[in-house]
């Protein structure tokens, strides 16, 4: 026989895709919300349910626990993907280039690299990453200049390299720019680029997946349940391995501190 639903299962369905999309809102602190994390779990047909009410708004479910809550994506055109223009309103950012656009991509692909950089770390569920707004900036800084050196040989053996332009042009435009200048009242500079990482490491904050731990090294984050389900997902893109495929991140204990290898020299 189908299985039927009452409009009691729809509204119970959809009520927990919208404690979902309240990143700051934990099962842990709501009886409702983890009661329908439970019943989640446990009653395939509920399950279905919710998976069908979230396709319906254009989202995606990646993971239900009680940990992280109800962790969701949007869809391809979703009235729930964030768009560039959202972001940039969201993080601050005054230029809305292409060329920033690819920048802001390469710093959050970095903050989840630096964040879980072996496969272990994305598979254990109580692993919890650091990162911070000088490890980001190093990171990317120094991925640059292996990239522009490739470049440079390649140019010289005849063989430019096959990378999208804007892709180029943003490595370059990253190091070009100064990694940190006071304003005068003593504020990071928006337009440098730890200004540029603390922004989307806030931004990364606000939506639950990191949660501010201390001021050291421009901004210091760890991670959440949420943002290591959501890396999980980036951890498939191609671009992901080809960044970690640098060798610019190491693991400085077993404890999971992290560091970029170029950060003692841009101190």
């Amino acid at each position: 026989m189908p299985v039927t639903h009452t409009s009691v299962d729809a509204e119970a369905a959809a009520r927990l895709v919208a404690f979902g999309m309240r990143p700051k809102q934990l099962p842990a602190r709501d009886v409702v919300y983890g009661e329908l994390v439970r019943r989640y779990a446990e009653d395939n047909a509920f399950k279905a349910l919710t998976h069908a009410v979230a396709s319906g708004l254009g989202l995606m479910v990646l993971e239900v626990n009680q940990q992280a809550g109800a962790v969701l994506a949007a869809v391809d055109e979703s009235i729930f993907e964030i768009k560039m223009d959202s972001y940039a309103r969201q993080a601050k950012i005054r230029e809305r280039r292409e060329t920033e656009k690819v920048i802001h991509g390469l710093i959050h692909l970095a903050a989840a690299a630096l964040a879980y950089p072996r496969p272990d770390d994305l598979a254990n569920d109580t692993y919890i990453g650091r990162v911070s707004v000088e490890q980001v900036d190093a990171m990317v800084r120094e991925a640059a200049r292996i990239l522009d050196e490739r470049a440079q040989q390649a140019e010289a053996n005849n063989d430019p390299l096959a990378d999208a332009p804007e892709l180029e042009q943003a490595w370059r435009a990253y190091a070009r720019r100064p990694a940190a200048a006071a304003t005068k009242d003593g504020r990071l500079a928006a337009d440098t680029t730890r200004g540029m990482v603390a922004r989307a490491l806030r931004f990364l904050a606000d939506q639950g997946f990191l949660v501010p731990v201390s001021d050291e090294q421009g901004g210091t984050y760890r991670t959440t349940p949420r943002y290591q389900i959501q890396v999980r997902e980036l951890a498939a893109d191609a671009a992901f391995d080809d960044l970690l495929a640098l060798d610019v991140v190491a693991v400085a204990s077993a404890g999971g501190t992290l560091r970029a290898t170029a950060s003692d020299t841009l101190q």
